[in-house]
């Protein structure tokens, strides 16, 4: 109990250079934090990936569709449980900077093969029985204040013109990890709009989904789907949804391991704020710990001091970080929320924070630790501070 008393006061003997330190520390897991939070928040989509579902692109590139016809082919295939499809609309709302994911969709199956997007009944009749009708998410709706009745018009950007749809359905993510910001409607009033303005492009999907009957099938199900349409005028990759969402990180390889350097820099910066400091205490106390070691305290005990004070100053700087990341992250996340399904301080990302600071705690002091310790008590006692 003498030596954690000893180890409180010598953390806060000088008070204003222990409290720029904390604050030092706490920008450091601040910035920590937050960077750990866009990593994270790239490979949400991977995440949520479900490991039964499918999908089946265009072999040239997503910019290139496929026939809405493949369906039936693909239905029959042996494994396939249900098939639905989609197509990236790009529509904007009001202006360019309101950006959200809207998609015109199978209204037959796609919620069949989504049960993650949870959808009151009466709204997905709604759904089936206006064709102008659409379905948003919960988060999207509170966004802009949406109500179940609302018109809403999107400008075209991939199909141009102005599109008018009316909401009738309002769904939550069954679990807490569920994109809540998407926008849906039908893809076959998508049709009708198009077939006379753009034929040859309106009955085409951007990709197809697949549920399968037994997720260990994915390989030969995928190979036998591509397989079907191998030497036709539109070739298919067909790919787990995980595999689809990695292609997407992978895209920003660069960019995220540029964002893993910085996060290491952080950590380094962090580190020589508190060596430096460390190493001024230990240099002010080394008449102390000369009289301490005359009266019988080891070179263990001292080092015990001397960790504890870094370990409690980082303590105090990990916790004031993390108080100011989520203020901070939410305001990011009404930024790039729409970019990301999930941008969100996570539980296992404090807890990397946490690890980050108490390792750099204990292993930046050593060296003035050393010091401490091998200073003899002769030349200690000889100092004068």
């Amino acid at each position: 109990m003498l030596i954690l008393k000893l180890i409180y006061r010598n953390a806060f003997r000088h008070k204003l250079r222990t409290c720029l330190t904390v604050l030092a520390i706490a920008i450091s897991v601040l910035a920590f934090s937050v960077l750990r939070t866009m990593v994270s928040a790239w490979y949400s989509g991977v995440e949520l990936s479900s490991a039964g579902r499918l999908v089946t692109r265009n072999a040239v590139s997503l910019g290139f569709s496929l026939p809405v016809s493949y369906r039936e082919k693909i239905s029959l295939i042996k494994g396939v449980k249900l098939v639905s499809y989609a197509n990236w609309f790009g529509g904007v709302y009001i202006d360019k900077k309101n950006f959200f994911p809207n998609w015109a969709i199978d209204r037959e199956r796609y919620f069949e093969l989504h049960p993650e997007y949870v959808l009151p009944p009466d709204h997905y009749s709604a759904f089936l029985r206006e064709r102008k009708a659409c379905i948003a998410g919960r988060r999207l709706c509170e966004k802009y204040g949406w109500k179940i009745g609302d018109t809403i018009i999107l400008k075209g950007t991939v199909f141009p013109g102005t599109w008018e749809f009316v909401l009738r359905g309002i769904y939550h993510g069954r679990d807490k990890s569920t994109d809540e910001k998407q926008f849906f409607f039908r893809w076959d009033y998508r049709y009708e709009k198009l077939k006379n303005t753009s034929p040859h492009s309106a009955d085409k999907v951007g990709l197809f989904l697949i549920g399968l009957t037994d997720p260990g099938l994915a390989a030969e199900v995928s190979s036998e789907i591509d397989g079907a349409f191998k030497n036709s005028l539109a070739e298919t990759i067909t790919e787990t949804e995980k595999a689809f969402q990695l292609n997407f990180v992978h895209m920003s390889e660069t960019v995220l391991m540029i964002i893993e350097l910085v996060s290491i820099v952080v950590l380094v910066i962090m580190s020589m704020v508190i060596s430096n400091t460390m190493a001024m205490s230990v240099r002010e106390r080394t008449l102390e710990y000369a009289i301490m070691k005359t009266l019988g305290f080891r070179g263990g005990a001292i080092t015990f001091m001397v960790l504890g004070e870094s370990l409690c100053i980082s303590v105090a700087g990990w916790t004031l970080g993390i108080a100011l990341s989520f203020p901070l992250v939410c305001m990011i996340a009404d930024v790039l929320g729409a970019y990301f399904p999930i941008f969100s301080l996570t539980e296992r990302n404090i807890l990397i924070a946490f690890a980050a600071t108490v390792a750099v705690g204990l292993i930046s002091p050593l060296l003035p630790a050393y010091g401490a310790v091998s200073t003899p008590a002769a030349e200690g006692l000889a100092t004068r501070n």
